[in-house]
């Protein structure tokens, strides 16, 4: 019912899961001259013949009609409220798709999200973000939190089961205080991060739509049982209409896709303690 029921929070052990650039170079090497060179006058520029400076001319025209199909086509430029994602987008599946960032905001959440597929999908990136975040180990904020996504209808429901998900026995379970702060000398790090979106079902009143995420979850310090970690999964959010923007009806929750765990050195607790605080999460995605 709630994202928690699905992570482990509440009924199970553990966190929302126990899953756990580089560059190149050239160097160009410039030769000297030739022989056909002038002591007193420098370089002497060869004579290009008609042919060459004809493919010259090709080559140029060929490049700024590439430019122009670019600026008006499938990239989406500042104008086009389509992002040139979406279903038109067919040779780009991977491209990233979404109307204009709302501008408006409940609390911190973002709100007033466009009434088509594109503001549902939207609406259940941010939603997912706000509902995986270390403010929902807050009683108060975690109430704040779902207040701003959930229906009406609804509400009082999901109030209720993401209190049963974190309770008091799971945040001592996990090393936290009742009231969700981590001990002295650790930072907590609960943070989603949304990587697409899939639309089950658009119905123009209503919307189901999955959100596939990254999270990373755990403490940080040297005496830490529960080091941060990081986890695939996907986040199932239904939607409904409410006259103004989308809003929760339900949530839910499983595993995966998991990609291949890259090669990367892992960085120890006081670089992760380090990042947490200087790098600041996002108020809107996609």
């Amino acid at each position: 019912m709630s994202l928690g029921d699905e992570r482990g929070y509440g009924g199970e052990s553990g966190s929302r899961t126990e899953e756990g650039f580089g560059g190149s170079g050239q160097t160009r090497t410039r030769l000297p001259g030739n022989g056909d060179t002038d002591v007193y006058g420098g370089a002497r520029r060869p004579v290009r013949n008609s042919r060459s400076l004809i493919t010259v001319v090709g080559v140029v025209v060929l490049l700024i009609a590439a430019i122009a199909f670019a600026n008006q086509g499938g990239a989406g430029g500042e104008d086009d409220p389509s992002g040139g994602g979406g279903k038109g987008a067919a040779g780009a599946p991977t491209a990233a798709t979404g109307v204009k960032p709302v501008t408006e905001k409940d609390g911190a959440i973002p709100s007033g999200y466009a009434k088509d597929e594109q503001g549902a999908q939207s609406a259940a990136s941010n939603y997912a973000v706000a509902l995986g975040s270390d403010g929902m180990f807050n009683q108060a904020r975690r109430h704040d939190i779902v207040k701003a996504v959930a229906d009406a209808s609804t509400l009082n429901k999901l109030q209720s089961g993401f209190d049963a998900d974190y309770s008091t026995a799971f945040l001592a379970q996990i090393g936290l205080s009742a009231d969700g702060t981590a001990p002295a000398g650790s930072t907590f790090v609960n943070r989603t991060l949304p990587a697409g979106t899939k639309v089950l079902n658009f119905a123009g009143e209503t919307a189901a739509v999955d959100v596939w995420c990254m999270g990373l979850f755990g403490l940080t310090g040297e005496k830490s049982t529960k080091p941060v970690t990081s986890g695939w999964f996907t986040v199932s959010v239904k939607l409904k209409w409410n006259g103004s923007d989308w809003k929760i009806l339900e949530t839910g929750q499983k595993t995966g896709p998991t990609p291949v765990t890259g090669d990367n050195p892992v960085s120890g607790s006081d670089e992760i303690a380090d990042a947490v605080k200087e790098f600041g999460g996002f108020t809107y995605a996609r």
